[in-house]
């Protein structure tokens, strides 16, 4: 599967983005999806994840109540709503997936099979 994410951008703090990231090659119903990020000379972080259904979600403490993930299967697209935005938010964001185990395992540290390009989000104080 490949992963496009795109909605990135400048925003200062306290505003919101809409992160998106289209799967093509395969049904994304069959994959859990998630996003994560990293800042220059940091590792990677998780940041959210989704079950295939959608049903169930699971978030980073960091972003817990802010941040908003979710899919619509049938445009094989996952979002990530991003909501009073502080400038420790400022990373590039990936798309991730994962066709094996489920979204619980990869937000506790199972690796992604799959992840896109990276989207820059930068927000100003």
């Amino acid at each position: 599967v490949q992963l496009q994410a795109s909605g990135g951008g400048l925003v200062q703090a306290g505003g919101e983005l809409r992160l998106s990231c289209t799967a093509s090659g395969r049904t994304s119903s069959l994959y859990v999806m998630g996003w994560f990020r990293q800042v220059a000379g940091k590792e990677l972080e998780f940041v959210a994840t989704i079950s295939r259904s959608g049903d169930s979600t699971y978030y980073a403490d960091s972003v817990k109540d802010r941040f908003t993930i979710s899919r619509d299967n049938a445009k094989n697209t996952v979002y990530l709503q991003m909501n009073s935005l502080i400038p420790e938010d400022t990373a590039v964001y990936y798309c991730a997936a994962r066709r094996t185990g489920t979204a619980q395992a990869m937000s506790a540290g199972v690796r992604f099979e799959y992840r896109g390009q990276g989207t820059q989000v930068t927000v100003s104080s």
